[in-house]
């Protein structure tokens, strides 16, 4: 197994950014199959499946979004197997993720009716969105234990440090997503049954070429003797992480999609406003967790190998550079914000009405950068049970500020959601000490 030699016991800036660099533009990359089937088919011109598309698209960035702790929880295991030297194992975590994604994936399929029903009713598109939408979806569900079984490798990969190999998987896949997209549905006239094929085709692609990595790392051999794959205690463990991270993760979409659907009710300008001005937070998401990444190997490295001061140095980088990260991009929205919303719209009044809210979204990467880092730190640790009664907590925080903000009509929508940025991070901050104490000793 050619794992990379072990570091010091000091973790530098150079090793944060061996993994946050690739991880960040490797961020970049990740809704970009959603958004070339939205550009292919909007080519076509017809907006009934331009919609239908746009609508299932978000539904599976959603659904996968769920299930991320198949990556997460890979990052962290193989990262203290690593710290530990159990070298051996690395396999086994390989092919439990993998097991798990095709189990998962696999579920998903057969429910793939169901799926479909209940959550495109719950979209409430046109009936012509809602047909358009369900053909994408029932040819694109097949590419689950795919796309999961990415995750799986992804985390696999950062796990051990080779954030560059993650990058030239998730750039695979997303180019053979663009060529296969214009092939089938500009050159073959698939129409939306082409855009779903496509992304099947680049997930497949992708886990193949994940899969030819693997192996080489691996010597050749996935796995080591059957009871190294199927140890009781490491597999119960391993489920335990990951259900507390997937009701972390649900509690986290939920209060994304409470805060969508406000906005929705404020009207459909203010609905747009908010959809351009989620265009920021998310473009603040992908440097914040690109450091997020680094916290989880590096903290997972040294929480391995028992290593305080290291694990220690690591929190104290991650949450330095996350600081500085969230200036520079508080500080682009702030000189660039008015330009970037003319950009992304037309509509003078969602124009005027996303500079009047753009204030909260230049204090969102400040308030973020906490929940961000800490979200890593805990993932690197497998402080997951924490980590799952914090976030369900901060969803209450959340919820509870929107109560008492309602008044305030959009303006409160997103004060609570700030409150809820702020409150996931100041709860993890403060529950740390203790964590490390626990887990390290005075």
């Amino acid at each position: 197994m050619h794992a990379p030699s072990p570091s010091s016991s000091k973790v530098t800036t150079a090793q944060v950014f061996a993994i946050a660099g690739p991880a960040m533009i490797a961020n970049l990359t990740t809704p970009l199959i959603g958004i070339v089937s939205t550009t292919a088919i909007g080519r076509l011109g017809d907006a009934t499946l331009l919609g239908g598309v746009a609508m299932a698209s978000v539904l599976f960035d959603c659904m996968f979004w769920l299930f991320g702790f198949l990556r997460m929880s890979t990052v962290a295991f193989t990262a203290q197997s690593l710290g530990a030297g159990e070298t051996s194992e690395l396999r086994a975590i390989l092919m439990r993720g993998l097991i798990v994604a095709a189990l998962v994936g696999a579920a998903l399929i057969a429910l793939q009716i169901p799926l479909a029903t209940i959550l495109l009713n719950a979209m409430g598109g046109s009936e012509g969105v809602t047909r358009a939408a369900k053909t994408y979806f029932i040819i694109r569900i097949w590419s689950s234990p795919l796309a999961l079984g990415n995750y799986v490798v992804l985390g696999w990969l950062i796990g051990q440090a080779r954030a560059k190999l993650a990058l030239g998987m998730q750039i695979t896949i997303n180019l053979i997503n663009v060529a296969a997209t214009v092939v089938l549905v500009l050159v073959f006239d698939f129409g939306i049954a082409g855009a779903a094929i496509a992304a099947l085709i680049a997930e497949a692609a992708g886990l193949l070429l994940g899969l030819l990595i693997a192996r080489h790392l691996s010597d050749g051999q996935f796995a080591g003797s059957r009871a190294l794959l199927f140890d009781r205690p490491k597999l119960m463990r391993m489920l335990a992480v990951n259900r507390d991270i997937m009701i972390r993760t649900a509690s986290l979409i939920a209060a994304f999609l409470f805060f969508t659907a406000q906005g929705a009710r404020a009207g459909d300008m203010t609905l747009a406003a908010n959809a351009v001005l989620n265009n920021f937070l998310l473009f603040g998401a992908f440097f914040l967790d690109g450091l997020a990444n680094a916290a989880e190997q590096l903290c997972g490295r040294a929480y391995g190998a028992h290593n305080k001061a290291a694990f220690a140095g690591a929190v104290k980088l991650v949450v330095m550079w996350g600081f500085g990260f969230a200036l520079a991009v508080a500080a682009c929205f702030l000189l660039f914000g008015p330009a970037f919303i003319d950009i992304m719209t037309a509509s003078v009044e969602v124009r005027r009405i996303a500079r009047d809210y753009l204030p909260f979204v230049i204090f969102a990467p400040l308030l973020g950068v906490f929940a961000f880092a800490f979200d890593g730190i805990y993932i690197g640790a497998t402080w997951a049970r924490d980590m799952r009664n914090l976030m369900v907590l901060s969803l209450l925080i959340f919820l509870t500020a929107w109560f008492a903000l309602r008044s305030f009509g959009n303006a409160g929508l997103w004060g609570a959601l700030l409150v809820h940025y702020a409150a996931r991070g100041g709860l993890e901050a403060l529950r740390y000490p203790a964590l490390l104490r626990k887990s390290f000793g005075p």
